[in-house]
């Protein structure tokens, strides 16, 4: 019968196994990627981020191009580039570092074609021709704080067209360059190396052993010349002499190839560009933002009116009411509005970002308030260029007053750049425009030429007034030598001398050229005192 009827519980089948207590479960298989290929003793090229997690480097060495490009700006910046002072060498060698990074910069863009590579190249082919600019100063003026000045500006500028927009910090653009230069030189060295292991590498290999072999001598050949006299004239008579000028051109090729060579790891392997800001919630009540740049809007006011009484009114208005002369209360006010400027300009781009606009309302007070505040400080602008003209006039242009003359125009582009941002509820700031401003007003200055329009300046007023710094004018560069010869031989053999024994440097080479100290030493020739 079956068990089923009977009730009795029926042992499992055979081909059906129950659980067991001694059943050892299978390992379970995991898939794992396999490894790329590497070449024995030749390391990976994935340069590993330091500053920026999402900036990965190349993953291939650098090509031959860009290594060439390297070696050639770093051998004529060496060899170009005066040492005693700037001449036209620091153009040819801006203008080959120019085109070198141009080279690599078509050839990236040949590797890699992906959407997120391609970029504004006008704004920063723009920007390289005004760094290549800034260099170019070096072959037409003498004065040594404007070219100090376009020299520091370059660089940036430089490195500026080189990132692009894939950095969301200015700051950081203008570093981007020198970041990647330090993170290629290890790129770099990895790819020698592995051609070093490479089946062509016997001539990489015959490199290296000369470079110990040069070490080893310059360790033990000092030893022995201190042993021996005999020996030390023979290594003195042979041995070629390096002097700082060798070390100065070692750490100028250094530092050429090296930046090359970041513009190079920058351009192939970018980090992508950085997206939208994602919009939080308004921590800031409109009462909280508002009610401060209120009361300053009303402060401006006040105080704008009070200019168009005393400032843009007559002299005996100003003697009455401030019991000074006009060249006096300009003076007196001019630094004190260019750091009201200044810190204005501050305010302005921080209600800019951190104002939030939630609401219609919102964006209507944030843009009123907003224009007001630049709008009132468009008028301080004006008025302290206003007593600057007025301090000129009654005590002479320095280059210090028209440098800060210039500043004071620049902040005013600053504050227009501001205004029509505010006015379209910009959510983008507009630091890369007024930074783009400086730029360009710096390359004004230079084009104007500081120290020639000081001394025309002083000339004519000596012709007014009759009276001259001499000494001042004496202190000035090449650049204001043609401008002086307009003085009397009295006045003018006071200048000239102290002009002339500034300049009385001879250049080393033709990279020292300079078509400022050509045309002064021109003038110095036919006008001897």
């Amino acid at each position: 019968m079956n068990g089923a009827a009977d009730g009795k519980e029926m042992p499992p089948e055979p081909d059906t196994p129950g659980p067991s207590t001694e059943a050892v479960e299978a390992p379970v298989a995991v898939a794992v990627a396999p490894m790329p290929p590497v070449a024995a003793g030749a390391p990976p090229f994935v340069a590993e981020p330091l500053f920026f997690a999402n900036w990965r480097g190349p993953s291939a060495p650098p090509t031959r191009l860009l290594l060439g490009a390297a070696a050639a700006a770093g051998l004529t910046t060496a060899v170009v580039i005066p040492l005693d002072r700037p001449g036209i060498g620091w153009f040819v060698a801006a203008v080959v570092a120019a085109v070198v990074v141009a080279a690599v910069a078509r050839q990236a863009r040949r590797l890699d074609p992906a959407p997120h590579a391609r970029r504004a190249y006008a704004v920063d082919a723009a920007w390289g021709l005004a760094a290549v600019g800034l260099v170019g100063v070096t072959a037409v003026r003498d004065a040594e704080w404007l070219i100090a000045l376009c020299l520091l500006a370059a660089p940036c500028a430089a490195s500026i067209a080189v990132a692009g927009r894939h950095f969301r910090s200015l700051v950081f653009s203008a570093l981007a360059v020198p970041l990647a230069a330090m993170r290629a030189l290890p790129w770099a060295g990895r790819a020698l190396w592995a051609a070093r292991q490479g089946a062509g590498g016997s001539a990489a290999r015959t490199v290296m052993a000369a470079v110990v072999g040069l070490c080893l001598v310059a360790v033990f050949a000092p030893l022995l010349a201190s042993a021996d006299p005999a020996f030390a004239r023979l290594l003195d008579d042979v041995m070629p002499t390096v002097d700082d000028s060798g070390v100065a051109r070692a750490v100028l090729f250094t530092f050429a190839a090296g930046a090359v060579l970041g513009c190079g790891f920058l351009l192939l392997a970018p980090p992508p560009p950085p997206g939208p800001r994602a919009s939080g919630p308004a921590r800031l009540r409109r009462v909280e933002w508002a009610l401060p740049i209120g009361l300053l809007v009303g402060l401006f006011g006040m105080f704008v009116g009070v200019q168009f009484a005393t400032l843009f009114g007559s002299d005996d208005y100003v003697r009455r009411t401030t019991g000074v002369t006009y060249a006096e209360y300009a003076r007196g006010g001019f630094w004190q509005l260019l750091a009201v400027t200044v810190l204005a300009l501050g305010v302005v781009l921080l209600a800019s970002r951190y104002a939030p606009t939630p609401t219609g309302a919102d964006r209507i007070w944030k843009r009123s308030l907003l224009a007001a505040l630049a709008g009132l400080t468009l008028v301080i602008v004006a008025s302290a260029l206003r007593r600057m003209w007025l301090y000129q006039e009654a005590y002479g242009f320095t280059t210090l007053r028209l440098v800060v003359l210039t500043c004071e125009l620049w902040l005013g582009v600053c504050f227009l750049l501001v205004l029509v941002a505010v006015l379209r509820l910009r959510a983008r700031p507009v630091v890369r425009e007024m930074a783009a401003a400086g730029v360009a007003a710096l390359l004004a200055l230079a084009a104007l030429n500081p120290d020639g329009f000081v001394a025309t300046s002083n000339v004519d007023r000596f012709a007014t007034t009759g009276q001259l710094d001499t000494w001042y004018l004496g202190t000035l560069s090449a650049d204001a030598v043609p401008a002086l010869a307009r003085l009397p031989e009295e006045q003018r053999c006071e200048v000239f001398p102290r002009i002339a024994t500034a300049m009385d440097v001879p250049e080393e080479s033709w990279t020292g050229w300079n078509a400022s100290r050509t045309a002064a030493r021109e003038v110095l020739a036919e006008m001897r005192c």
